[in-house]
This record gives C-alpha cells, structure tokens and sequence, in this order.
C-alpha cells in the first residue's frame, strides 16, 4: 500500500499562485498587480466560485465573464458582462448582495477586498491546470491501516446520536455528542467541508474539503481521528459510499467541481480506484467544459450511485459492480443541478435544477426520469424534507433561494397518483433566502431557515411550521437573540436545521462576522424553547450538522 509522497499544493495555496494555463486579461479591464490577482484569486475560491463557477460561467450565481453571448430562440443576442456592469456597480452588488439569494459582503470582506473583487471579475479569468490519477495518487496517505484499526468501538460514545459539524473558517470537522452536547473530537480536515456522509455499517465519517480534500474519520477510535485521506480535485462538494447488500462500505465516490470529473475510491482506505470525466454537452446540445459534479446519492436497491451534473443538466446512474467494465446509464433533466434528496419509500430521488426552476425526479427501480416538476424561483432543498400532507398523502419539500415560498411536491404515485409529481402546496415563507428545509418521522413540525434573505430579522431566525395544517403563520424563532450572544454589527445568520437520531431536538448554526462568537442554538421540537447553547471557544463558524445515524439511513 502506497503512502509516499506529500500534498498537493492545495486550492488554497494554488489560489495564491498564477495557474498553469492562463489567459490574457481583457485589454479594457482594471490593471491588477500580480500580488492583488493572488489574494483576489484565494478570496474567489473561498467566496465565490461554489455558485458562480472557476470560469465564472454561472451556475446558481450569475455568470461573471468579463463578456458574454447568449443566442436567444428567436434568434436574437443577448449580451453582457461585469464589464458592462462597470466598478461602482459591481462593488454594491457585492457589498450589499442581491434579493436572488446572493448575501451581503461588506460583513465578510473589507472595502479594499470588495474594490480588489470588483476588479478582479472584469478580468479574463484563468484556466486551473487539470488533476490526472498519477498526481491524486501522489496525495494517498493511510495514517492507520486497516489491520492495525480497533476491531471494536473502543469508546463510549452514543454513535447513533452524534453529529459531525463543519467548521467552515479553520478547515475542521467537530464531532459533538447529542446526548451530552459536548465536543468528542476536532479533526483536522480539507477547508470549508461540505458534506459528511457516513458508511454503510455505520462506522466511518467521510467528510469533503471545498478544496477537494476527502478524510475517512473512524468512529470505533478511542479518539475519533482521520486514518486516511487523498485530494480528489482542487474544488469538491460531494462524496457519498457503495450501500448495497454486498457492497456496504467497499467504495467511496467523490465529485469535482474542477476539475470536472468524479473518482472512486476504495472504501476503507481511500485508495484512488478510477477518475471519469463529466466533460460533455449540455441538455440544450452545446459543449460545456466545466460540468461540475453537484450531489451523489448511494441507492439501497442496486449497486448504483445517483451522480446529478450541474452544468449540463444530466443526472447519471453509475453502476459500481464492475469497476474495468463501469456502466453509465444518462438522463436529461434540466440546468443547472445542485441538490437533493430522497423520497420516504428511497426509490425516487429529487433533485432541484436551480436556473430552470424544476425538480427531476429520478426512479432507481424503472430506472428512468420520472417527471421534471416546475416549481418557484431557484429552488435550494438540501436534502429536502419528506411527511404525510393530512390531504395530499406523502410529500416532499424545498425551500427557495429566489422565492417567498416553500413547495410540497407529491411522491405517492400508487395511492395518491393524482397528486404524484406535482406541486401540491405553495407554504408562503418568510422570504427568499432559503438554504434547508428540515423534518423527522415522528416531528409534528417543518423547519425553515432563511439565511441569504436580506433582512437581518429574516436571516437570523427560523420559521417553524405546522404540518397539521400548513396554512397557519409559522413560529418565528429569533436564534440569534436566542444564542444569547451579543449583538454586532454583522448579521448572525441561522442556518442549517438537524434533527437529533430520535427526532427531539433541532440543532441550528449561527454564523456572525469573521470575529463573532459562533454557536449551535438547539430547540426543543415539541415546546420550540431552546435546551442548549453551544458555545466552545474552539467551535469556529459551525455550518453544516449532520446527525449521522440520520445521515446513513437517509432521515430527512
């Protein structure tokens, strides 16, 4: 087994660096020192790319090319560009954000830094250099191999009820105990983590660095730690594992966002196993050179992964039960794909195309495109939030980042065909703004944020619906007031509900300015009052929670 070798530099460290391939800056644009393309060239991997893409063509952001063609159908042009936004334009824009979700800066970045990225996006951007098996390879490290790993859980921790939390700032992972509500371990991970997913049989953490840094934590550990880890891409937002009888915790994928591409890995080490390429054409038949790999889901009922590329608007069905001999089955769906989750039964899977303002539906059994449903503007689901309607049967939920609305979408096509793939239900939210939509089998409640929304209310609390009957307004909850923190300057955003294993207790991130405390605020899910606030000095911009035993059995 191979271990030699040291990291790549990462995105991070490459962001601070000329790439390899590079192009001219537009003759018209902002002159830019070398040192200030850097710095702009590391705040834009941070900030920005994850909507608007390494070549800046726009996915759930806006396209911020210096220029830009599009041919409508009538045949007519439409152009434009950050060039013709101009500076002054573009510097508000990215001060203040805008009311289709994009949040405000001026509480993130400086007045020289928003001036340095209004600059730096009317430049041509830079083509990154690509990622081949020999140069992931290099980045493999086993820190504990397999035979020499507990053959038992060596500690007393409650594994069905304990939550890996992101910290999004100092590229960690906190492993906290729901039942004690206390810190296990920090683990030291790729920045900005994402997602985490949990194996099969429960024991291993796979979490995925924004700068494509995939760490495999063991659970049975006296100390949870990483035992293995290998850069899959230079920017990555999703992995998930194999989940089929046979097949439980043999392989891990990892999607890129660039280069575009997902790898398959083995399960208990990490080793880079293969790299397919998403390079391909769109649904509206032109060639798109950064399709970015949005979200992976394992299915239960074949050996399949359901991988959903954002740019193109294809979702593929990948069979892993013969590697040398790889199966793609291709689906057109609709631009530009990001999130989403199953249904209660887990044979369909739904994922939001944000531009298109849809929802496909894919049937792992048929295996087939079921429906694409229109929905509200820029729909954002997370995972999406599955319960039985009291008059629609079971449905599923997304929030939107681009509307007032929450939306139920049937899933029932045997006893509530009539309902099966349509929008059932408009809940009017609080606001746009919506990231995550939450509930549990045995909540009586929905649970909406609304943290790119504008407003400072809005954004820093959360609504909390009935679903008894829906067309009552929602408990507001002020989590921040609630945190009991001090109130700043900048806006203390409540994001990311997650329920507890048994469905008690929902846990919500507050994430203030780059100097703010940072806390986890959780409720009670029967009374809504708060049971605890979590609030230790080492927990830096908590993001995403996820409870893994929610996590690996696909509870939402």
């Amino acid at each position: 087994m191979k271990t030699r070798g040291t990291w790549l530099a990462s995105a991070l460290a490459m962001a601070a660096m000329p790439f390899a391939i590079s192009s001219a800056f537009a003759a018209d644009a902002p002159s830019m020192t070398d040192a200030e393309k850097a710095t702009a060239k590391k705040i834009y991997f941070e900030r920005c790319a994850g909507c608007h893409g390494v070549l800046r063509k726009g996915a759930t952001g806006k396209n911020l090319e210096p220029h830009w063609e599009k041919t409508l159908k009538d045949g007519s042009k439409l152009e434009g560009g950050t060039l013709k936004l101009g500076q002054n334009r573009l510097e508000k824009i990215i001060a203040y954000g805008t009311e289709g979700g994009m949040v405000n800066f001026d509480d993130i970045l400086t007045k020289d830094e928003i001036n340095l990225m209004a600059r730096y996006i009317q430049n041509t951007p830079d083509v990154p250099p690509e990622f081949s098996m020999a140069e992931m390879k290099e980045t493999w490290k086993v820190m504990v191999p397999v035979d020499k790993r507990p053959t038992k859980q060596m500690n007393k921790i409650n594994l069905k009820n304990i939550f890996s939390v992101t910290l999004r700032d100092t590229g960690e992972v906190a492993l906290i105990d729901g039942d004690t509500k206390e810190i296990v371990s920090i683990v030291k991970t790729g920045y900005a983590v994402h997602i985490s997913r949990i194996s099969a049989s429960g024991r291993y953490v796979y979490v995925i660095g924004r700068d494509g840094r995939l760490s495999l934590i063991d659970l049975w550990m006296e100390k949870p730690a990483v035992v293995a880890e290998v850069k899959v891409a230079f920017d990555a937002r999703s992995v998930d594992t194999s989940k089929f009888k046979g097949f439980e915790d043999k392989y891990a994928v990892a999607g890129g966002y660039w280069p575009p591409q997902y790898s398959i890995m083995d399960g208990a080490t990490l080793e880079p196993l293969k790299i397919v390429s998403t390079r391909g054409m769109t649904v509206d038949g032109e060639y798109h050179p950064e399709p970015r790999v949005a979200s992976i889901v394992a299915s239960q009922t074949k050996p399949e992964w359901v991988i959903n590329i954002k740019e193109t608007g294809q979702i593929k069905l990948v069979d892993y039960s013969d590697l040398k001999n790889l199966k793609e089955t291709t689906f057109e769906s609709a631009k530009f794909l990001h999130d989403g989750g199953w249904d209660s039964t887990q044979r369909y899977f739904l994922v939001a195309a944000n531009a298109s303002n849809k929802v496909a539906v894919v049937d792992t059994v048929e295996r087939k495109l079921a429906a694409l449903v229109d929905t509200a503007k820029i729909p954002h689901p997370g995972r999406g939030a599955n319960f039985v309607h009291p008059t629609y049967g079971p449905v599923w939920t997304t929030g939107h980042l681009g509307a007032d609305v929450i939306t139920l979408i049937g899933t029932d096509p045997e006893k509530h065909k009539d309902n099966a793939w349509k929008v059932v239900q408009e809940i009017k939210h609080v606001g746009a703004g919506n990231l995550f939509v939450k509930t549990h089998p045995k909540s009586k409640h929905l649970w909406a944020d609304a943290p790119q929304n504008p407003e400072k209310a809005l954004a820093e609390s959360v609504a909390v619906y009935a679903i008894a009957d829906l067309s009552k307004p929602p408990v507001m909850l002020n989590v921040a007031k609630d945190s009991g923190l001090p109130e700043t300057k900048a806006i203390k955003r409540a994001v990311h509900p997650e329920y507890s294993a048994d469905g008690t207790e929902v846990w919500i991130s507050l994430w203030g300015g780059k100097t703010d405390q940072s806390a986890i605020v959780v409720y009670d899910d029967a009374t809504l009052k708060v049971k605890k606030v979590i609030t230790d000095p080492k927990m830096i911009t908590p993001t995403g929670k996820f409870n893994l035993y929610n996590t690996q059995h696909d509870i939402y």
